[in-house]
């Protein structure tokens, strides 16, 4: 799957030359494009992404105040700045970007940038898919990978954990499990549950405005409230 991209700049003949270089190039896909850094951070809602190509000087906000506020976030996207500007390199590093490009960029180097940015998705990925999470099973803790995990079902104050071949129990809540798992692509369609929305492999619609999802590995069809339906539908792509 290509690193899907955004375009960060105000000018909008720099965004069309840049998206040009993008689709020659081929190794990206850009999902979408913003004139500001506060288009951007709607638009992030909107298209999540893996990598922002941001230009540094823009009005009301600048590229490099929004890298700053993106090393928050527990897995943020890389960051590629793109400007006319060399003096600000220094600073690109101190908020973790991954590359540094001064216009016009060059094909060549572009690419460069693009093979940084997805040994830097890969890394992460890795680091992402290597955390684990404590459960229990039989009265023995065990500790098991979050990727494993389809959903998370609430019972009273503790939860069960699915995973494709198994069940576990947690003395932590829902809420908690929750927080636990932000940033690793669950997603509360219920009340009573979690979704890993990499394991979604069904959508049907039933009647009252609602959701069954069916998920790889896991037998049950998992409920989707009604107040979550349209926000689902928008982490999906649908």
């Amino acid at each position: 799957m290509l690193p899907k991209a955004m375009i960060v700049d105000d000018e909008a003949p720099a965004r069309s030359e840049l998206r040009y270089l993008l689709d020659e190039i081929g190794q990206t896909e850009v999902v979408a494009e913003a004139a500001s850094v506060r288009e951007a951070v709607e638009k992030l809602k909107e298209y999540p992404c893996d990598v922002l190509f941001l230009d540094v000087n823009m009005p009301e906000a600048t590229g490099m105040q929004l890298a700053e506020a993106l090393t928050h976030l527990k897995f943020p996207p890389a960051v590629v700045f793109v400007t006319a500007y060399s003096e600000y390199a220094l600073d690109a590093f101190k908020v973790n970007a991954v590359d540094y490009l001064i216009k016009p960029v060059e094909e060549d180097r572009l690419e460069q940038a693009i093979a940084r940015v997805r040994e830097h998705i890969s890394l992460h990925s890795k680091a992402q898919r290597s955390e684990r999470i404590p459960v229990e099973k039989a009265g023995k803790k065990i500790l098991i990978n979050i990727d494993t995990i389809r959903y998370v079902m609430a019972r009273d104050d503790y939860a069960y954990l699915q995973t494709d071949n198994d069940r576990y129990f947690s003395t932590v809540s829902l809420a908690q499990l929750e927080k636990r798992l932000e940033g690793h692509g669950f997603f509360r369609v219920h009340r009573g549950y979690l979704v890993n929305l990499a394991m979604v492999k069904e959508v049907e619609s039933v009647s009252g405005g609602t959701l069954l999802l069916t998920l790889d590995g896991a037998e049950d069809k998992i409920p989707v409230s009604r107040r979550r339906v349209s926000s689902l539908k928008k982490a999906l792509n649908l």
